[in-house]
């Protein structure tokens, strides 16, 4: 490649920023639910949205010239396999997730990664001076919107997780920090002799029943409150925890895992279900990931080697590493 065309590739990197934000724009205003009969001109799109009509079309052109709609006669549009994703029904929808990241907030965050860069700190609470987590809980429409965009990764992981991994050995599983039961439903789902238990925050799993009676698994499911960082449910003989770890540094994490050690049984098994960072010039989507816990939570993805550290510090050993897909990896642990 010579160095014109190299500028050019490395100016489209630079302004990435500008499609990200306007898929955002358009999950928003939720253009591709109102695609999903056909398409439909930008007028009429305008009127459906409550937009400014002109302003509203050169929104949609941008996005049919990257291949998220399809621009036909008329100004009208459609919606393409990329687009597909945006609907709200769709089995792997991206709207969530893109409505979260086009916050001002999130954003914001972003805007301060130089910061963390030089100090080491989190450049989320150097932008608001305080903590995502806090933030959030002081922001219940900000948590809503994260919450549901982490529950639309919940299947397709769940799907992921349970095609690599056999839970059917273990009697009692507990989701540590489980959000709303997504996983915890779907393990116990494939396993009805099997006993659950969810844990996470109390605002957090005061919502789960819903979730947890749509999939029949609420009878055999204890919904629990608390902290983490505190103490977890005794009783189970397998602790699950997806994406967890990656939200905190290295001290923390070892806080959870040590709170998790003090309550499992001796023979059982840690399932830490998280990105396994690639070797050097590998694997941009999790090293980017690194980047936004950096920004955001102020955690990290890690190595296979670090988390054998960590779980040594907080008295397990790893005792084997699965695959399950671009996004998460199980690192199996047991009592040391």
């Amino acid at each position: 490649m010579d160095e014109k065309a190299a500028a050019a590739d490395l100016m489209q990197m630079v302004n990435g920023y500008q499609v990200s934000q306007a898929i955002c724009v358009g999950a928003t205003l939720g253009i591709a639910d109102h695609l999903t009969n056909g398409p439909r001109s930008s007028d009429e799109l305008a009127a459906a949205t409550g937009t400014h009509p002109q302003s509203l079309y050169r929104l949609l052109r941008a996005l049919a010239s990257v291949g998220v709609l399809h621009e036909g006669a008329e100004r009208r549009f459609a919606l393409t396999n990329l687009g597909t994703c945006l609907r709200s029904d769709a089995e792997h929808s991206v709207a969530p997730w893109a409505r979260m990241v086009g916050r001002a907030y999130y954003r914001d965050a972003w805007t301060e990664l130089l910061h963390s860069v030089r100090t080491g700190e989190n450049a989320f609470a150097h932008a608001h001076g305080t903590g995502v987590w806090q933030y959030r809980i002081d922001h219940p429409e900000e948590s809503g919107i994260f919450d549901r965009a982490m529950s639309s990764f919940a299947p397709a992981i769940a799907a992921a997780v349970l095609a690599a991994y056999d839970f059917s050995r273990f009697d009692v599983v507990m989701d540590v920090g489980g959000g709303q039961g997504a996983l915890i439903a779907a393990i116990l789902a494939r396993n009805p002799r099997q006993r659950g238990i969810l844990f996470d925050q109390p605002q957090v799993v005061d919502g789960a029943g819903p979730l947890l009676r749509s999939a029949s698994v609420a009878d055999r499911c204890e919904v629990v409150g608390g902290d983490f960082f505190v103490s977890v449910p005794e009783g189970a003989d397998a602790h699950v925890m997806k994406w967890i770890l990656h939200d905190w540094d290295d001290e923390r994490s070892i806080a959870v895992l040590k709170t998790c050690r003090r309550a499992i049984r001796p023979e059982g098994t840690l399932v830490v279900l998280e990105a396994v960072l690639a070797p050097p010039n590998e694997g941009a989507r999790a090293k980017f990931a690194d980047l936004n816990m950096l920004a955001v939570p102020g955690g990290q993805e890690r190595t296979e080697e670090e988390f054998a550290r960590l779980f040594a510090a907080a008295g397990f050993r790893l005792t084997r590493t699965i695959d399950a897909g671009p996004r998460i990896s199980i690192i199996e642990g047991k009592p040391a």
